[in-house]
């Protein structure tokens, strides 16, 4: 699916040398997560951490302007010497030209603090960068202001700590940590403002692959959460035609379930058993080889259920709408028959 959406996106002129460059770079299960929030919310302690133990590349503001050798870098520093805004354009070629790297491409990348608005995203998805998870992390103002007033940084590893919520234990690294420039609370609530009319722009636009965590809870708890919901894959948009089986003992209501699912979502209900029985009543040829067995109460072999489900299963309904199976198969024996006759469900 990956490769399709990029097919679509970047249109080659060699679709076929493009796919097997692509399948050469072997990055389909890359990460590619953004990790958003308000000021103060943790982001670059998740996208840290994330970045470590994925062994990702992490892009914020500060890697791409202190960090990074890129074409764009001089203009977009210039912009901060002089306080101003960096315009979205010059923000959206900067994340561009730095996830179309090697190690990007390669390893993922976990994307902090970006997009900040609607107009970037726009951006970013022009240039067919998509992110297959996003976190947004969230927490009320007042907690966010508390927590900012605390935050201390590390010049050297540039990781994040709290005077009260997470102080180092290291003497060396205490001694290291400063006060980041942007602490005033005036700065914090104007970016808080800024944000919050921002932010459900950006949701909408990401809500398919969205996942909202509370920051205002224990890190280990956050960092918990993002890994599990980061870690999840989701469903393809790809056409999806069910083969379900239902497996159970005598009386646990396979039938019945079989029944309802197939009623729902409009596929093939096909019980082994009304299966035999119709084949019998149709005098076919499977059945009247079938009969005996049935008249006399003795189980119908495998072989003659199996060409008689093959039949069933290759018809056009069942090949189009999908089936749901019951009564087979019984016993380890004949879900290895029914593997081998290339019956799989998925």
């Amino acid at each position: 699916q990956n490769m399709l959406e990029e097919l679509l996106i970047h249109k080659p002129d060699d679709p076929i040398e493009f796919m097997i460059n692509h399948l050469k770079q072997n990055n389909d299960d890359a990460p590619k997560i953004c990790i958003l929030g308000p000021p103060a919310s943790g982001k670059t302690t998740v996208a840290m951490w994330l970045s470590k133990h994925f062994d990702a590349i992490r892009v914020s503001q500060e890697t791409l302007l202190f960090k990074e050798t890129l074409t764009l870098t001089e203009e977009a520093k210039a912009h901060k010497e002089k306080n101003q805004k960096i315009p979205n354009a010059l923000w959206a070629n900067l994340i561009q030209e730095r996830l179309s790297n090697v190690d990007c491409i390669k390893q993922g990348w976990i994307l902090e603090g970006f997009p900040e608005n609607q107009e970037q995203a726009w951006m970013l998805q022009s240039f067919g960068i998509f992110p297959r998870h996003v976190v947004m992390l969230y927490a009320s103002d007042t907690v966010l202001i508390e927590r900012n007033s605390g935050k201390r940084l590390d010049p050297l590893t540039q990781e994040v700590y709290h005077t009260t919520f997470d102080w180092p234990s290291d003497p060396l690294v205490q001694q290291r940590l400063v006060k980041p420039d942007d602490l005033s609370e005036q700065e914090v609530s104007r970016k808080l403002l800024e944000y919050h009319r921002s932010f459900p722009e950006v949701f909408q636009i990401y809500q398919k692959v969205l996942k909202s965590i509370n920051a205002d809870q224990p890190s280990v708890d956050v960092l918990s959460q993002v890994l599990t919901y980061v870690q999840t894959r989701h469903r393809s948009a790809a056409p999806f035609t069910p083969r379900i089986i239902f497996c159970g003992p005598p009386g646990s209501g396979k039938s019945l379930q079989a029944a309802l699912i197939a009623q729902k979502y409009g596929v093939v209900n096909i019980c082994c058993g009304q299966l035999l029985k119709e084949a019998v009543a149709d005098n076919t040829n499977l059945g009247e080889l079938i009969k005996p067995y049935i008249d006399d109460g003795w189980p119908v072999p495998d072989n003659l259920v199996l060409e008689l489900l093959t039949q069933r299963l290759s018809s056009l309904d069942c090949l189009t709408d999908g089936w749901v199976l019951s009564g087979f198969p019984r016993n380890i024996d004949q879900a290895e028959k029914l593997h081998r006759s290339q019956i799989n469900p998925n």
